[in-house]
């Protein structure tokens, strides 16, 4: 199977999210927003420019006004074939003239504009040279939620891309592990996802027996021992939609404190995907699966948040953590993976994708969170 890189869209999609996003900054009370490179560009227009590209590339959203992107002149072609092309103006420039003067026209002096988080320095402190009177604001802050609610179609998506991972570790599970170096593993698994439809792998992770007390640990050469604990955490792209799955596998038979811990993990993550409904806070998630967590005795080695929104990144709001009082609704996606890591031993996380339903949840991950054996 192959995958993509822009899922399939129409330019009546990106007009609607584009109106919608207007709206919005209308709403929080700014004068409009401005989105470079990045994840939110993509969502709204379907165009993905070099990410690092230092050439000014900037959407204009104005409540009321057509959306314009200020593009430099030898992308305008690639610019005009992306899916939402057709819903907005571009307005090019060249090299030697000043690109900001084909953005700062069509902004108020005055005004106060949302800003794409991964916005360069540069150009903002540009934009603020030529505007002095112009305020800024990151879009997390001030529209966090813009692409937390997926639509059926994007839905879509999110349980292809999600099943597509449950495909490859049940791929991966069959294979040896003792023996073998944590690179060895984790480059099967990013070949295994491909195979299953990622055009993007994004992270994974193997975290071999103390490994795996460190839930970012990166593979490295450790060697996979009989007895190891293992946490397998893994995702990327598919048609341009995010995956993102943990499970913990134990090499042979586990000790009875492993199967201990391990099932304490699995009892507070389905804790957590029980909390998820309409309404709740997205705090309550973190909360119910942290407390069975703590009521066990291991409250002191839960050292992260339960979840993190996902969509057309891995990471992005809603964030299932303390203090995060944003109501949960229909349509959010977001995951739900608790973990416990005792420093110099083991650890164990277990995580699915989760979306919020009319009654509650519902699991885009469907692989067995027992703990699994293998060789």
């Amino acid at each position: 199977m192959s995958g993509t890189t822009t899922a399939p869209f129409t330019a009546e999609d990106y007009r609607a999210r584009m109106a919608r996003a207007a709206r919005a900054a209308a709403d929080a009370g700014l004068a409009g927003l401005l989105v470079s490179p990045g994840p939110d560009l993509v969502w709204l227009t379907g165009y993905a420019p070099p990410a690092d590209t230092e050439r000014l590339t900037l959407l204009v959203l104005l409540p009321g006004r057509d959306p314009v992107l200020v593009v430099p002149a030898l992308e305008a072609p690639d610019a005009e074939k992306a899916g939402g092309a057709s819903a907005l103006t571009l307005r090019d420039w060249t090299d030697g003239k000043d690109p900001y003067l084909a953005a700062t026209g069509l902004l108020d002096d005055a005004g106060r504009y949302g800003v794409s988080d991964n916005t360069w320095a540069l150009h903002l402190l540009a934009l603020q040279r030529a505007l002095p009177g112009t305020g800024y604001a990151a879009l997390t802050d001030v529209l966090p939620m813009l692409r937390a609610v997926k639509d059926t179609a994007e839905l879509d998506l999110l349980a292809a891309a999600g099943a597509a991972a449950d495909a490859a570790f049940e791929d991966i599970r069959k294979v040896p592990f003792a023996g073998r170096r944590e690179t060895d593993v984790a480059t099967e698994l990013a070949g295994l996802l491909r195979r299953h439809g990622h055009s993007q792998v994004d992270f994974t992770i193997v975290g071999s027996g103390p490994n795996g007390a460190n839930p970012h640990h990166e593979a490295g050469e450790r060697v996979i021992e009989h007895g190891d604990m293992v946490v397998l955490d893994f995702g990327g792209l598919r048609d341009g939609y995010g995956s993102d799955t943990s499970r913990t596998v134990h090499v042979g038979e586990p000790t009875e404190e492993e199967r201990r811990v391990h099932d304490t993990v699995r009892a507070a993550q389905e804790a957590g995907f029980r909390a998820v409904r309409p309404g709740a806070a997205c705090q309550d998630v973190d909360r119910a699966a942290r407390a069975v967590i703590a009521e066990a005795g291991y409250g002191e080695y839960f050292i992260h948040r339960t979840g993190h929104g996902i969509g057309v990144t891995t990471h992005e709001p809603p964030y299932m953590v303390e203090g995060e009082e944003q109501p949960l609704v229909p349509g959010m996606c977001f995951s739900v993976e608790p973990g416990i890591y005792l420093p110099g031993r083991f650890g164990v996380r277990i995580e699915d994708i989760v979306t919020v339903t009319e009654d509650g949840g519902r699991r885009l991950n469907d692989t067995t969170r027992e703990m699994v054996v293998v060789g």
